[in-house]
């Protein structure tokens, strides 16, 4: 475990510590990022194909993703439900014209080609193929890095963000929810407690959860995990500019861990300015908290 978890903190760690500030080195860091999610689904998928009697394990990963994801979500939109009841987020804003939902969801559907293609090469069963695990290893530890660098570059502080309550108690009542959840997925399919509590961690960072989760319990576990996650940022794209009307809390708790970078342009323009910094400081805590939680679950 204490491997694990040095693996992970070490480049986020380290990431963190480099500072960048120019405009041109922080557009390369996203793209690099962007390049490594790709490299890493691609690996994922050839890990999918070396399991043996594949096509009754992608029904058992369908079963498993529909389970754990309406677990967590149910989990989720219950909870903030209430949150919302208690802690009243009166939004006002006249919601500007959204981006195109369809294209939105277009870049989730791409990552999914990228985990097909590499599916379909490792059909071939190449010789060089199951080296694709070690891979993936060494493209997630450069990944982390990346992130250590774009949290920095986010320019948030420790005051900055102990001080937004309201982003502080949503990303609370996600990890909350999503963790009850996991355990109520993990006990309906018959799962040991810690593999539904390491399921709920990932708060909608596919890549990361993927690639993590298929290192701890093999490839149709990560494979779950992965279509688990991206299913919560599809439904929280669809689902945003209807929540923000009836509950702000909601809205940006189902985004997850992409509150801070994928779905925040939509919060913006869904609830105006002022889910800005919630929306901020919801995504950067659980963006830490999920390789940390997963770790320690697995």
């Amino acid at each position: 475990m204490y491997s694990g978890l040095l693996m992970i903190l070490l480049p986020l760690i380290a990431g963190y510590l480099i500072p960048l500030h120019r405009r041109q080195q922080l557009q390369l860091i996203n793209r690099l990022l962007s390049l490594m999610i790709y490299v890493i689904l691609f690996f994922m998928g050839i890990s999918l194909a070396f399991i043996a009697d594949i096509s009754s394990n992608l029904l058992l990963i369908l079963q498993y993703t529909a389970v754990f994801s309406l677990c967590i979500l149910g989990a989720n939109l219950l909870l903030l439900a209430l949150l919302e009841r208690h802690m009243q987020w009166h939004n006002t804003h006249k919601q500007e014209n959204l981006p195109s939902r369809l294209h939105m969801a277009l870049e989730p559907l791409k990552l999914c080609g990228m985990v097909l293609s590499g599916f379909l090469l490792g059909l071939t069963q190449w010789q060089w193929l199951p080296f694709a695990s070690k891979g993936s290893e060494y493209a997630l530890i450069i990944l982390l890095l990346l992130v250590g660098i774009q949290l920095r570059s986010s320019g948030m502080t420790l005051r900055q963000i102990l001080l937004n309550r309201r982003g502080t108690i949503v990303a609370g009542v996600v990890t909350l929810a999503s963790l009850a959840g996991g355990a109520l997925a993990a006990q309906l399919m018959k799962l040991p407690l810690k593999v539904g509590l390491a399921m709920a961690s990932g708060f909608g960072w596919y890549s990361l959860s993927g690639i993590l989760i298929t290192d701890a319990y093999g490839p149709v576990l990560g494979s779950v995990a992965f279509f688990n996650d991206l299913a919560r940022e599809l439904v929280a794209i669809m689902l945003i500019p209807t929540l923000v009307r009836h509950s702000s809390c909601s809205a940006l708790g189902l985004c997850g861990a992409t509150s801070m970078d994928i779905t925040l342009p939509m919060l913006r323009r869904s609830g105006g300015l002022e889910m800005v910094p919630p929306a901020i400081v919801h995504g950067f805590l659980l963006s830490l908290l999920a390789p940390v939680l997963i770790v320690l679950f697995s």
